[in-house]
């Protein structure tokens, strides 16, 4: 049998390959070239919007003043999903969309990324939940259309503290199991940029937007700082797309134009405690008072959250405050055996969701809907959303945007362009042991390199030729071999 990883599957091109080289060429481009469209933000909108207007046969600029996916985009509770409780809040249509894209995902576009996971649902009251309970997950299942993941299961406390023993037993009367998908969501974002540019994208981290570049009322470009030596220069664009989340509000204000929305910043906290502190073989989905609270497993820990509070501090710093985390703690301690303390928790993070702002007074009660205006002839804003319809904004933002572009636009084609490291997955998932072999890495390092990579793996295990102590752990974050680190400088614009 050959060697699956370097049979001619899906590896990176150059263009795809945003290493220090890289950095140069694109910013020499930015100030030399005209772009059909320059995208603000490195989030997962903006990289989609890159990635959209560049497979339309678009010129496209993509500019991000940290790295990619530095703020909201790597700050999720790690799901792709449709949202079910935005069916009690009769949000049916952004239900219903978010769950086509889950599937699109977790079939075509990323199965490397997008994954089935079981939850259950504990029950409380005798009475009504389990058919209202039911009847929600039924109708979100039936949303989806078709679909990858099974059906609701109906459980017995008996069957319920089967999957999760670390519940208390009288926390529940019982269960219903069903499946979503989680996602890593910067390992995500970073491949919907590396795809934008293996399109032909310029794309480029740590490079700020100044001010906007205006022509009369027109907006006809960006002028950008490099974050790393301060140089200046100007990107020369038919349009500008402000793709920046919670900074949309900024950004719009550099035009000297009215935006036709507001955002509004949700701050989401989650804690991370160490995986044995949770006995439970499935994630688990608490009811609360104005939302839900996922406990799900990552790796060698549990993901815990989320809260939603507005903030309206720095953007680029929200912190968790230990109200917050008393309250995640108080939350999930109502169902657990043995309850958390502050002690058991490993990390915490905090991210900003961007709300279309509104008359309520809650930011849960704020749309989750996404909106696209032109504040300005020349300037495009997209705000809103969730993290699993970001093609669908992005195909929105530049349908709007090709207005200005002076050639005629195609219309998007995202729906049938897989994302990098997607093209021959499941072949060489199959072929996971003999890849093993070959290296000299166990089947569980392969099967990790795969579910970050996909078919990318053989560009990451190429460096390690000649070197194998790059296949060897890192010291300080065992889970992750020295070459995936190598690989993130030369491959993915790590700074």
């Amino acid at each position: 049998m050959t060697d699956p990883i370097h049979a001619p599957t899906e590896l990176g091109s150059p263009a795809s390959v945003l290493g220090p080289q890289h950095r140069e060429v694109a910013w020499e481009r930015l100030g030399t070239e005209q772009f059909d469209v320059v995208v603000i933000g490195g989030g997962v909108v903006g990289s989609g919007c890159a990635l959209d207007a560049a497979t339309r046969g678009l010129k496209v600029a993509l500019v991000e003043a940290r790295d990619f996916a530095s703020g909201t985009s790597s700050r999720s509770s790690k799901m792709f999903h449709g949202g079910l409780r935005y069916l009690e809040q009769l949000e049916f249509g952004l239900v219903r969309e978010a769950l086509y894209e889950r599937e699109l995902s977790l079939t075509t576009l990323a199965p490397h990324l997008v994954k089935p996971m079981p939850f259950l649902f504990p029950l409380t009251n005798r009475v009504w939940e389990r058919p209202y309970v039911a009847a929600g997950i039924f109708l979100y299942d039936r949303m989806g259309g078709a679909k990858s993941v099974p059906a609701q299961k109906h459980l017995t406390r008996a069957g319920a503290l089967r999957l999760s023993p670390g519940l208390k037993r009288s926390a529940l009367i019982g269960g219903i199991r069903y499946y979503d998908t989680v996602v890593d969501d910067a390992r995500h974002t970073m491949t919907v940029a590396r795809t934008a540019a293996h399109y032909g994208a310029v794309v480029r981290s740590s490079t700020q937007v100044v001010a906007l570049l205006r022509e009369g009322d027109r907006v006809t470009g960006v002028r950008v700082r490099d974050s790393e030596d301060g140089a200046i220069t100007e990107v020369r664009g038919h349009v500008v797309v402000n793709a920046t989340g919670v900074w949309t509000d900024e950004i719009q204000a550099l035009s000297k134009q009215r935006g036709r929305f507001q955002v509004r910043a949700s701050k989401g906290v989650h804690v991370v405690v160490p995986r044995d502190r949770i006995v439970s073989d499935v994630a688990i989905i608490l009811r609360t008072e104005k939302s839900v609270m996922f406990v799900i497993p990552w790796g060698s820990h549990w993901i815990i959250g989320t809260t939603d509070t507005d903030w309206n501090l720095d953007l680029a710093h929200p912190a968790a405050t230990k109200a917050d985390i008393d309250y995640i703690l108080q939350t999930v301690n109502t169902v657990l055996a043995i309850p958390l303390s502050h002690a058991d928790i490993d990390g915490v993070y905090a991210g900003l969701r961007p709300l279309l702002a509104g008359e309520s007074e809650e930011t849960s009660k704020l749309s989750r809907e996404h909106a696209v205006a032109v504040p300005a002839p020349g300037l495009v804003a997209i705000a809103g959303g969730k993290y699993t319809t970001y093609r669908v904004m992005a195909a929105d933002a530049i349908d709007a945007a090709a207005q200005f572009v002076p050639a005629r636009v195609a219309p998007s084609i995202t729906e049938k362009v897989s994302l990098l490291g997607a093209d021959g997955y499941f072949a060489l998932v199959n072929q996971a042991e003999h890849v093993a072999a070959l290296q000299g890495l166990h089947p569980y390092r392969v099967r990790h390199l795969l579910d970050r990579y996909g078919s990318l793996i053989g560009d990451v295990l190429g460096l390690a030729a000649g070197n194998a102590d790059l296949l060897s752990p890192i010291k300080e974050a065992p889970g992750y071999l020295k070459v995936e680190a190598l690989y993130a400088v030369t491959a993915e614009g790590a700074l």
